[in-house]
Parts: structure tokens; C-alpha cells; sequence
């Protein structure tokens, strides 16, 4: 049985972490360019499944879905009317893999032109100029995985403790990160911008109500190991002197939020009351400086077979 927390140190599959994120750049990009406008870019996303990450259905050709498969490592696509094609995962460039993911959507009968550059990074390279080698660290990738199925479970209970609008469990390639974000319903005032290589408009649209949202990446943007994170927007005063547990959890003044080590959580007697301690604690920070209205908006966490009206 799959350890279910189990160890991800960043930096020995920092390189392979680097290449699985733009080439889910490059399969959500293709989720993106052919599914209607959501709000809050809910349409872009990719979602934990039982072999890895997956588009789920696209409104494309006769209906696709593209999966990365990280128990057979594979990339896998389907359609609606009974075509398959795959190719392996493993070492090569960002552009082999952007010309072979276009291959195989045509051999889908879908649409392979998409936007070609990546968001959210520094410098960033077109995928089809991207020729530097990159590693793929097999046992890496399905360790991640498994993470991501603990988190994703953790964070789909946490989501049901709430009345309010509420985001899905989903993965957002920009920032390559699992996420799920609770909203207030009062309007934001308008976010700067200015994250590298994302439109402002996207992002004022992603702001453009009041959130607590928390989520889970496995490293990078100046913090070397996976963790656990939690801001509101606007950033209420007050906010960052909140008292959260776990006791092992932090305010990080440079990324304006609070963070909880990945590594504390696997390695607690039950990580799944921890990271659900830090989840409702950091929830409740926002909500405290925040003023919301959480008479309305909260409820008890869902359970199997009991209608919600018996739980409120």
C-alpha cells in the first residue's frame, strides 16, 4: 500500500518538478483555449484523479479529456468516440513534449493550437523553443503524487464546512499549485497586477471578490521545500499577527502569508487533523480581520449520507 504522506523533498526533483510544471502549463493551456470563460479562471484548471492529473472532459472536437497518468507515466488522451493515443513520460524538452502533446490531440481530432508561452514565470521561453533536456525522476513524480491525493482529500472535506461560495479542489498550473478558496461575497477592491507573465485582466477577475484561500505546492518561489499556505485578499490589518496552529506554522512576511511545512504535517501522529487545524485556523484569521459574515456562510463539515440540512 502507497505511503500516504509521503517524503517530497524539493530540491533532489527540483529539475523534474521545473518540467511537469510547464507541461501541465502546456495541457491546461489546451483546457483553456477551448472551454467557455469561468469565473475566477475555474475553467483552466487540472484535478486530482485516481492516475494523476487530468482536464477532465474538453468542449473540443468530439469531446476530450487529457490525463498525465503518473502510475504508468504517461500522458493519456481520450475521446468521446472511442480514439486513444499516449506517449511516455520521461526525459526530454519542453518543446518534444509541446509537439508531441499537438500530435496527439490531432490524432484526437482536436483543436492543438493553444496560447504557446508559459504564465507565471520569470523570462519566460516559447514551449516550442524550450529545447534544454530535462530530467524525469519516475519515483519523484509518483511520491508527489501520493501527496497530492492525501492533500486533495483534505482539502474536499475542509470545502465542506462552508454555505458560501467555494471554490473546487483544482490544480492551477501558473503557479503549479492544489488550491481550494472560500469567498466572502463582498467585492475586492481592484488587485494591483503585475504578476510576470499573466494579463492584469485575468488577474483582477481571479481578485475581484474578497477570498481565504489555502493551498499546497511542492516548492520553489524562494521556499525550498513543499508547504502548506493561507492568505485573504485583500489582506486584512491585523491579519498577519493571528495566532494559528500548528504550533509549526508561520506568517512569511515576503510571500504575505501564512505557511505550514509539508514535512510537519507527514510527520504528526495525525496529519489530517493538522493540516485541518491550520486550514480552519488561517480560515478564521482572515475571517476575524476580516468581518465576514460567518453566521451565514459556515456550516459542519459534510458527512457521508446525511443531508446537509441535518448538519447546519
Amino acid at each position: 500500500m502507497a505511503e500516504a504522506w509521503p517524503d517530497i523533498p524539493y530540491l533532489p526533483w527540483r529539475d523534474t518538478c521545473s518540467a511537469l510544471h510547464l507541461w501541465a502549463q502546456i495541457v491546461g493551456k489546451y483546457r483553456l483555449a477551448n472551454t467557455p470563460w469561468l469565473n475566477h479562471s475555474w475553467h483552466a484548471t487540472l484535478t486530482v484523479d485516481a492516475r494523476g492529473l487530468t482536464t477532465g472532459l474538453v468542449p473540443d472536437g468530439p469531446g476530450i479529456e487529457v490525463a498525465f497518468d503518473f502510475q504508468r507515466h504517461a500522458l493519456i488522451g481520450v475521446a468521446t468516440d472511442g480514439r486513444s493515443a499516449e506517449f511516455p513520460l520521461g526525459p526530454m524538452s519542453v518543446a518534444s513534449f509541446h509537439a508531441q502533446f499537438r500530435d496527439l490531440l490531432a490524432m484526437l481530432g482536436g483543436n492543438p493550437d493553444f496560447h504557446g508561452r508559459p504564465n507565471e514565470v520569470v523570462a519566460p521561453t516559447a514551449f516550442a523553443e524550450d529545447r534544454a533536456e530535462r530530467p524525469y525522476d519516475a519515483q519523484a513524480v509518483a511520491r508527489f503524487f501520493g501527496a497530492c491525493v492525501s492533500v486533495d482529500r483534505v482539502f474536499k472535506r475542509f470545502r465542506t464546512g462552508f454555505l458560501g461560495k467555494v471554490s473546487p479542489v483544482h490544480l492551477f498550473w501558473g503557479s503549479f499549485d492544489l488550491a481550494v478558496t472560500r469567498f466572502s461575497g463582498r467585492k475586492a477592491p481592484l488587485h494591483p497586477g503585475g504578476i510576470p507573465a499573466l494579463p492584469d485582466a485575468v488577474t483582477r477577475e481571479a481578485y475581484s471578490h474578497e477570498v481565504s484561500s489555502a493551498g499546497f505546492w511542492p516548492g520553489g518561489g524562494g521556499v525550498d521545500y513543499p508547504a502548506f499556505y493561507s492568505y485573504a485578499y485583500p489582506p486584512p490589518a491585523r491579519f498577519s499577527q493571528a495566532i494559528v496552529a500548528p504550533a509549526e506554522a508561520f506568517f512569511h512576511e515576503t510571500l504575505g502569508e501564512f505557511l505550514l511545512p509539508y514535512e510537519a504535517v507527514r510527520r504528526a501522529e495525525d496529519p489530517d487533523a493538522m493540516l485541518m487545524a491550520f486550514l480552519g485556523s488561517t480560515y478564521r484569521a482572515a475571517t476575524d480581520a476580516g468581518n465576514w459574515d460567518c453566521a451565514a456562510l459556515e456550516c459542519l463539515p459534510g458527512m457521508p449520507g446525511i443531508p446537509r440540512s441535518l448538519t447546519r
